[in-house]
């Protein structure tokens, strides 16, 4: 009987990488958000997560700081902690490189109109999007928009059941002090009374 297992280099199915971006809706782009996310959609993109947020001069700070010490970034600052924001999390294949090129470069409207900046942006520096520059700023970027899916993911896979298989022994149990019998301290030492502390 042939073995009829393939190898990679066999087999017939084509590899398809799925990539994660990020991308943000601008302050000067909020109010039609909706329209954006569905260009998204139908672009082959799934939104993995979706958060809208208003950040503050600080945290727009700390996420561009491949700008500091530009002249336009205390402006950009400024304009990014405007007003709210929606950050998505997007995967697809080549995610990073189609998600740029749907959003077009920053000065979009006279070389590439029908990309999404040329459509909603106001200005070169309130541009309406945002997409990643590469696969490690996207990761850090992503970790910084979604700080506690980590926390999430950890929680799911480690504390979760053994929370649940906690609980429910305490409803069998029923006992009458429950948070002492959940904080899992050793009971207090008993103390002989009967000792003379003056010595």
């Amino acid at each position: 009987m042939a073995d009829e297992t393939c190898t990679e280099e066999e087999s017939p199915f084509p590899r398809i990488y799925v990539e994660r971006t990020l991308a943000i809706i601008k302050p000067d782009a909020i109010h039609k958000s909706e329209e954006i996310e569905d260009i998204i959609l139908t672009s082959g993109f799934t939104i993995l997560q979706r958060r809208k947020l208003q950040l503050s001069p600080e945290q727009c700070s700390d996420f561009y700081t491949e700008h500091h010490g530009k002249l336009t970034f205390p402006k950009l600052t400024a304009y990014m902690s405007s007003g709210p924001i929606i950050a998505l999390t997007l995967a697809r294949d080549n995610a990073i490189a189609h998600w740029k090129n749907i959003i077009g470069p920053i000065k979009a409207s006279d070389t590439h109109p029908e990309c999404l900046r040329a459509k909603y942006a106001t200005s070169e520096l309130e541009n309406a999007l945002h997409g990643s520059e590469s696969f490690h700023v996207a990761e850090r970027e992503i970790k910084f928009m979604f700080p506690n899916k980590e926390t999430e993911e950890y929680l799911s896979r480690y504390v979760n059941q053994t929370l649940l298989q906690g609980l429910t022994e305490l409803c069998k149990h029923k006992p009458l002090n429950p948070c002492v019998r959940t904080t899992g301290a050793p009971s207090p030492p008993k103390v002989n009374k009967s000792i003379n502390r003056n010595g």
